[in-house]
C-alpha cells in the first residue's frame, strides 16, 4: 500500500471520464450502458492508489448523475466531490444521501431563447433539456449511457420555460465541419457551450464550465493551484484545461482535436493506448510501486 502523503501535499486531480478514463474503441462515444467502456486495469489500480494516498480525485464529467455514479463506484473509490453536467451540478459524499452522494451545488437557467435560435438553423435536430432536480424531457430519443435514466417524451414546446442545468441538441443529419459552422453562426449568447466529437451540443448556464466547479472545489478543499492536475480529450475540457495549466498541470488525449491540445500544459498518449495512467506516472512517480 502507498503511503499517505501529508495534507500540505495533497492534489486535486481532475478526470474526464468518457475518453480519459474510459475507453470506447476507436475513440467512438460511449454506448447505451452507463457503465459501458473500458478501463485498463493499470489505470483504475493508478486512480485507486491516488485516491488511498488522500489525494482529491475529482471526476469532471459531461455525464449526468446518474451516468457519472456507476463509474465512480467501478473505479472503487469514494470521493468527497463529483463534478457532473460540465459543471452545472456538483456531488458532495454525503453517506445519508441515495448512493452515497447529494447535490451541493445546482446551475440552472432558463434555456428559451437558445432553444429557439438553434430550432430556427436546426429544423431536424433533437433537442433535450436535462433539468435543475435530474430530470430529462427530451423531444426524440438520444441513445447514450451518459444522460439521466429519468427521462420523458414532450412536445418542443414543453422544454420551453423550465429551470435546465443544461440543454442538449443533436443532429444525425450534419457531418461535424457544419454542425459547427452552424452553432458558431447562431451567435449564442448568456450560456456556455461545448461541441462533442459528433454533432452533439451541450449548452450550460452563462459562465458554468468543469473549469468553474474545480474552482468552488478547490476553495472548499483549501489546496493550492500549485497542485492541480487535469486531464481530458473533449472541446468541454478546453478551460479546466487551460484553468489547471495556469498554475498546476493539465494534460490532453492523444486522440483531442488541436485546439483541446493547444490548451493543455502537454499532451500524453491517446486513451487507446493508456495515455492518462502513462500522464499519472509522469506527474506521481510513486505510482510505479502500484
Amino acid at each position: 500500500m502507498l503511503a499517505r502523503v501529508a495534507p500540505q501535499d495533497r492534489h486535486i486531480i481532475a478526470l474526464d471520464l468518457d475518453g480519459t478514463v474510459l475507453s470506447h474503441g476507436a475513440f467512438g462515444t460511449a454506448g447505451g450502458d452507463p457503465e459501458s467502456g473500458y478501463i485498463s486495469a493499470g489505470l483504475q489500480a493508478a486512480i485507486r492508489g491516488l485516491h488511498e494516498m488522500g489525494h482529491e480525485v475529482v471526476i469532471s464529467t459531461g455525464r449526468s448523475v446518474d451516468a457519472t455514479l456507476p463509474v465512480v463506484e467501478r473505479l472503487g473509490i469514494r470521493p468527497e466531490w463529483v463534478i457532473a453536467c460540465n459543471g452545472a451540478v456538483t456531488l458532495k459524499r454525503d453517506a445519508l444521501a441515495p448512493r452515497a452522494y447529494r447535490r451541493e451545488y445546482v446551475e440552472a437557467f432558463d434555456p428559451s431563447d437558445a432553444l429557439l435560435r438553434i430550432r430556427t438553423q436546426l429544423v431536424s435536430a433533437r433537442f433535450a433539456v436535462e433539468l435543475a432536480d435530474g430530470g430529462f424531457l427530451y423531444t426524440e430519443e438520444i441513445p447514450t449511457g451518459t444522460l439521466p435514466s429519468q427521462q420523458k417524451k414532450v412536445p418542443f414546446e414543453e422544454l420551453l420555460g423550465v429551470q435546465a442545468s443544461r440543454v442538449v441538441v443533436v443532429s444525425p443529419d450534419h457531418h461535424l465541419e457544419d454542425f459547427l459552422s452552424v452553432v458558431e453562426s447562431l451567435g449564442l449568447t448568456h450560456v456556455s457551450y461545448a461541441i462533442g466529437q459528433t454533432s452533439w451540443l451541450d449548452i450550460a448556464p452563462d459562465g458554468v464550465t468543469k473549469a468553474s466547479a474545480l474552482e468552488v472545489v478547490a476553495s472548499k478543499l483549501d489546496i493550492d493551484r500549485s497542485r492541480v492536475f487535469a486531464a481530458g480529450d473533449g472541446r468541454n475540457d478546453i478551460d479546466m484545461l487551460r484553468w489547471a495549466a495556469r498554475h498546476g498541470d493539465s494534460v490532453a488525449m492523444g486522440q483531442a482535436v488541436p485546439e483541446v491540445q493547444a490548451a493543455a500544459a502537454r499532451v500524453t498518449g491517446s486513451v487507446e493506448e493508456d495515455g492518462l495512467l502513462v500522464a499519472l506516472r509522469q506527474r506521481f512517480p510513486e505510482l510505479s510501486l502500484v
